[in-house]
């Protein structure tokens, strides 16, 4: 599978269109696959397609080892990115897409799936440590830094202590947790939107850190 992912990189870069400059990357974190779609680790995924929808864009233009898309908030042009890396290596695409513009990670949002966050509840920081997520244990490796605002959405914690990890954020939503969700993911979609309009996170923790 990884070896198809790579192939499509490798003849397809070229056809995206890399005209104008975008003053922001936001990049929702997951993992490619449909055997991977509806899990906790794709919460980055979903909030990516709700405001991609919500922006009228696509994110499916293959570069930065991503799937990318051009969208524009109150006039600021965004690069919308979905790594295909795979959780654990998502720096590689957000360091390779914020050196190519030239983007400061002050100015890439990052929005993953948090545990320690019931379901229904997203939290929104300026900074802050990896807090155990792999994905941003990679990029806060490769961009040697951690001042960058993320978005993150709670998926719940282990029903038990001795559930292994793994399985957990790999496993998928129930029809309940759905729907319980989806309040979290357009609240997610509005904070992204707010940290953009104000040119940083101070009024969007104050909206959404319900």
């Amino acid at each position: 599978m990884f070896n198809n992912i790579r192939y499509l990189f490798e003849n397809h870069e070229k056809k995206i269109n890399t005209g104008g400059q975008p003053e922001y990357i936001i990049a929702g974190l997951g993992n490619p696959g449909r055997e991977y779609q509806d899990t906790r680790h794709n919460s980055g995924f979903m909030v990516l397609d709700r405001l991609s929808q919500k922006l009228n864009t696509t994110v499916t233009q293959l570069k930065f080892k991503s799937l990318c898309g051009d969208a524009v908030i109150a006039g600021k042009r965004v690069l919308l990115i979905k790594p295909q890396t795979f959780m654990n290596v998502s720096g590689e695409a957000i360091k390779e897409a914020a050196a190519f513009y030239k983007i400061p990670l002050l100015k890439v949002i990052v929005i993953y799936d948090d545990i320690s966050l019931p379901i229904g509840k997203i939290r929104v920081r300026p900074k802050g440590s990896d807090g155990g997520h792999n994905g941003m244990k990679s990029i806060i490796y490769l961009t040697a830094t951690d001042v960058f605002p993320r978005v993150k959405v709670g998926v719940g914690q282990k029903p038990r202590p001795e559930y292994d990890l793994a399985a957990w954020v790999l496993s998928k939503f129930t029809k309940i947790e759905t729907e319980q969700l989806s309040p979290a993911l357009d609240a997610a979609v509005l904070a992204v939107e707010e940290i953009v309009i104000q040119g940083g996170t101070y009024e969007a923790m104050n909206k959404y850190n319900n």
